[in-house]
């Protein structure tokens, strides 16, 4: 293969440049000196004869030739990754591999707190990095490897890549133990009048539970403080008179912690599938095929979605989605 001179590590940046169209960002992002991007980028444009990138008032858009080597880039980098990345056997004994598992913080807190031990007593040296949720869209994550798990509800997960369901749950509502104006369960009207605090995503990322909620009802709930963190949500009902619907096992965790506690939902609520995706190029990577048994088994040993340990017995109509 005659690849005419041309320095692969190149590709990096280039692949960068097509996403950022900037400099400064792309950069920051590959961890370069401003000035060696910009060195980069001249390479760039003398090997392909084109500006690749060209100002256009007070931003840099991509030339034809740039929006036609986008997916071809991506793609090669990918396989590329893929390769360096194989491993011919894994000793999670031995072994000092870093996984990269982007979830939610609500993920994070009702499996991988079980899930750590079971990791670090077969592999003591492995380190995990449990990265958040964020802007960029799940399947780009995926395709781009930049993690090697992803672990979300089914409807963020792309159907390219091969995935598995890990648990499933239910929903709960919650309030402060002192809230007074709270009783065992609620009405469909004080559901709807009670301050609520609720997650809150960018258009990427829409609450589908206030969908569905919209859906049965025909009615928006009256939401007075949103965050886009799962485990803050029950910090911010204590001493107040607000509630919140929750996923149950995350209830069921803050409630050993904080004065709060479950209230029976006036409807029956949605199940929500929580499910574990990787990159197929990984499919038969053995630290993989290691790590997803440890986060399976730690699946299993949860209590069920609406078990006897819930203290609600909020319902269970199946529906894989938030």
């Amino acid at each position: 293969m005659h690849l005419r001179g041309l320095d692969l590590n190149l590709l990096v940046v280039l692949n960068t440049l097509l996403e950022e169209k900037n400099i400064t960002r792309t950069a920051r992002r590959i961890y370069l000196s401003q000035s060696a991007t910009s060195g980069a980028l001249a390479r760039l444009r003398e090997f392909f004869e084109n500006e690749l990138l060209v100002q256009v008032g007070h931003k840099m858009v991509l030339t034809p030739l740039a929006e036609s080597l986008v997916e071809p880039v991506r793609e090669l980098l990918t396989v590329a990754q893929a390769i360096i990345d194989q491993r011919p056997d894994f000793d999670p004994a031995t072994s000092t591999r870093r996984f990269r598992i982007m979830m939610t913080d609500y993920a994070a807190t009702v499996l991988m707190i079980h899930a750590l031990p079971r990791i670090k007593s077969q592999g003591p040296s492995v380190g995990v990095d449990i990265l958040p949720f964020e802007d960029t869209p799940p399947e780009e994550v995926i395709e781009r490897l930049e993690v090697d798990m992803v672990i979300l509800p089914e409807p963020y997960l792309t159907a390219d890549h091969p995935s598995e369901e890990l648990f499933r749950d239910t929903y709960t509502c919650i309030a402060w133990k002192g809230n007074k104006e709270i009783g065992k369960s609620l009405t469909l009207e004080e559901y709807f009048i009670k301050p609520h605090v609720a997650i809150r995503f960018t258009t990427q990322q829409p609450d589908s539970l206030e969908g569905w909620i919209f859906h049965r009802t025909g009615r928006t709930r009256n939401i007075d403080v949103t965050t886009r963190s799962y485990s803050l949500i029950p910090h911010l009902i204590v001493n107040t008179t607000r509630i919140a619907t929750v996923h149950l096992k995350l209830a069921q965790v803050y409630a050993k912690y904080l004065p709060i506690r479950m209230v029976e939902p006036p409807l029956e609520m949605p199940q929500v599938a929580e499910r574990i995706q990787w990159h197929n190029f990984r499919a038969a990577d053995p630290g993989i095929a290691w790590m997803l048994k440890c986060l399976r088994e730690t699946a299993q040993a949860l209590a069920p979605a609406g078990s006897d340990e819930s203290g609600a017995t909020g319902a269970s109509k199946a529906l894989a989605s938030h």
